[in-house]
């Protein structure tokens, strides 16, 4: 499948002139992915997911019978997903199939477009071994991430979609970052980390503002913060450190990446909503 960004869901038009969408409509119950996601399938291609499993293979035989012309008009399929088709998620799911016409390809491209608009930025300060697991990690995921250096060497080898800001500043970067924007701190300098935690800590709309290190850094941190930056002991509670969290052991660059992308990912989704009985059985 390929990789949900506006960019790809364009490309993928482009490449191929004829595609159905295949849509949630509506889900009750345990199901792999809410009512709203959606899929394109070409006679040979598919971008997006509605959450795999025998559920999206009936889709998209469905969606390729109609392609093919063998089936007519839009197609709607009803599925409970238990062990008749070899899940066991518990729910049901309502998919609608439909042909995708030139006005409906311009509305999918602006939906996109929007969507991306609207994802998070995430600002990486420092492209060393872990900032380029990072920047790798993010690059899969839906925000907008930017790498921040001082040095221009360290900024070579980002992936594909991961901006870079060069600057001797860096914690300009953070007075001007974007609304709700997170900040993950993990320079090659303890004191530059602490200048550019202390300015992300004094926003008052930061999603998540993170540095690598221990709880001995994170100690002389605060202490630095409350006594020398004029900081407070509420703004020092919203800093997560170290990174990642302290449960697993294993500090390879790639760990630590995946282990604070989950955590990352965890924050800007904010509060978990328990949803009703009533919610449960629609």
């Amino acid at each position: 499948m390929t990789n949900p960004r506006q960019g790809g869901l364009e490309a993928f038009l482009d490449a191929n002139c004829d595609v159905a969408v295949v849509e949630v409509a509506r889900a009750r119950g345990s199901v792999p992915r809410e009512a709203g996601a959606f899929m394109l399938v070409s006679s040979s291609s598919a971008y997006g997911t509605i959450g795999g499993g025998q559920l999206e293979y009936m889709a998209i035989d469905k969606a390729r019978q109609m392609l093919a012309g063998t089936l007519a008009g839009d197609v709607w399929l009803d599925v409970p997903l238990g062990p008749e088709i070899g899940q066991c998620c518990g729910g049901r799911v309502e998919v609608a199939i439909r042909l995708v016409t030139g006005a409906m390809k311009e509305e999918l491209i602006r939906a996109a477009e929007a969507e991306a608009a609207a994802m998070p930025h995430v600002h990486v300060f420092g492209g060393g071994h872990v900032g380029q697991a990072l920047a790798n990690a993010l690059s899969l995921l839906p925000v907008h991430v930017t790498v921040v250096e001082t040095r221009k060497d360290a900024q070579e080898g980002m992936p594909a979609g991961v901006k870079t800001t060069l600057t001797p500043v860096p914690e300009e970067v953070v007075r001007k970052a974007e609304p709700g924007a997170a900040f993950i701190v993990l320079t090659h300098d303890h004191a530059l980390d602490f200048m550019i935690v202390a300015e992300a800590l004094k926003r008052k709309d930061a999603a998540y503002v993170g540095m690598i290190g221990s709880k001995t850094k994170k100690a002389t941190f605060r202490n630095w913060f409350l006594k020398s930056a004029g900081g407070s002991e509420q703004e020092f509670s919203h800093l997560v450190s170290p990174i990642g969290g302290d449960a697993v052991a294993d500090k390879r660059p790639a760990v630590i990446a995946a282990l604070t992308a989950a955590e990352l990912m965890t924050a800007l989704a904010g509060p978990k909503r328990v949803a009703t009985s009533a919610e449960k059985d629609r």
